[in-house]
């Protein structure tokens, strides 16, 4: 027992005091013209999509969304994402594509080189949503509920994908003399100039990690008890990682485009957050307070799908069921056969159908001999057994 607890009080100090900065961020591949070099941010990236894809799926599955849908709308959205949010990163931090103060001593062949790092989720957001309502559409299905079901997938994916950061040493907060400070390389480009080189700085990426885990339990949460509709749970999803952003983009001391609002400068990506915060709580508080005026349904009106037996109610074969129907016969109107033949008109006078044989019988004169009856009494054309005569008899 006294092992044990000399054991525990040492744990501490075996412990590392700080993140290490890691060694590995890729590897190569051998091909004939050369190498493919596999760079560790972008298996983070790649992660990170495969993570938010699964519980995308799970959760639109779940909603009653067609088969293979959610494969229709994100082979959009992702190309859409991946382009939307390299070029906000270009544009919110272009002194290394063109030059400080847009002197043109930037180098543009930087721009498309993603592997580098440098994915603003702004962007990401905006023209995958973009890419996500071009898909829907063409599989019938709306918006606001895939945003909803894709929510807590689009935090987890946003989670993985920061530790990309941490292989690239990149995108670290100020120094720290907290345990868990982050170690980086003096000889990496993003070390800050002037530091002492055992300075440690804050895991802002693993902030940001932890905080997006958090959201997506917090998310799947609240969207079990409320079950959020028309896109509500999607806002709530930018409410929370713009609250969590605010502050740890604020601790980072990468090169980014200032702007100075209200008598504040600060990163533009800060002044980003508060402001999609601001219109997500809007839309949030607007769509909760307007009344439901159609199903809840993941379709589009007019795209959803045919019952099999739905026609059966109409008259129309049932599913399975092949052929035509027969008709319904009405046994009220049937006639037999010797009332038709009764019915027919004289072939050799033409005149008018004679009546029933009943009728004949009790017209014919009394006394009068059985088949006798109708010469005796002046009518041609039939027997008393209402049986007509033969066609062109002479």
């Amino acid at each position: 027992m006294q092992s044990l607890l000399q054991a525990a009080a040492l744990a501490p100090a075996l412990l590392p005091a700080s993140i290490p900065s890691p060694g590995w961020s890729g590897f190569d591949i051998p091909l004939p013209w050369g190498a493919l070099r596999i760079h560790a941010y972008a298996l983070c990236i790649l992660a990170g999509i495969i993570a938010g894809l699964w519980l995308t799926s799970v959760r639109w599955a779940k909603r009653g969304a067609p088969e293979g849908s959610v494969w229709d709308i994100v082979i959009w959205a992702i190309p859409f994402g991946i382009i939307g949010g390299r070029l906000y990163h270009v544009f919110s931090s272009p002194d290394a594509y063109f030059g400080p103060g847009f002197d043109g001593t930037g180098d543009l062949s930087l721009i498309p080189q993603i592997q580098r790092g440098g994915l603003g989720i702004w962007g990401a957001v905006v023209l995958g949503v973009v890419g996500a309502w071009i898909g829907c559409r063409r599989s019938g299905v709306k918006l606001s509920a895939f945003l909803d079901a894709a929510a807590p997938g689009l935090l987890l994916a946003q989670a993985l994908g920061r530790w990309g950061n941490w292989f690239n040493q990149e995108l670290f907060g100020g120094p720290t003399t907290l345990p868990w400070g982050l170690q980086i390389d003096p000889g990496n480009p993003n070390f800050p100039a002037g530091v002492p080189a055992d300075t440690l700085f804050h895991p802002t990426f693993l902030y940001e990690s932890l905080w997006n885990v958090a959201g997506v339990v917090i998310l799947l949460a609240l969207d079990r008890r409320f079950s959020f509709r028309r896109s509500r749970l999607f806002w709530l999803y930018a409410m929370y990682y713009t609250l969590g952003r605010v502050w740890i983009e604020a601790m980072r001391i990468d090169d980014a485009e200032q702007v100075s609002l209200f008598g504040i400068t600060t990163r533009l990506n800060v002044w980003t957050s508060i402001l999609v915060f601001v219109l997500a709580l809007a839309a949030f508080i607007l769509l909760g307070l307007k009344k439901r005026t159609e199903p809840d349904t993941v379709y589009l009106p007019g795209r959803e799908p045919v019952e099999k037996d739905a026609g059966a109610a109409n008259g129309a074969p049932a599913a399975g069921v092949t052929g035509t129907p027969e008709p319904s016969r009405d046994t009220d109107t049937v006639v037999s056969d010797s009332e038709s033949r009764d019915n027919l008109p004289d072939n050799q006078s033409g005149s008018r159908p004679s009546s029933a044989p009943t009728e004949k019988a009790q017209a014919a004169p009394a006394g009068a001999k059985p088949g006798t009856d109708a010469a005796a009494s002046g009518h041609s054309g039939s027997t008393a057994s209402g049986t007509a005569p033969e066609a062109g008899s002479k």
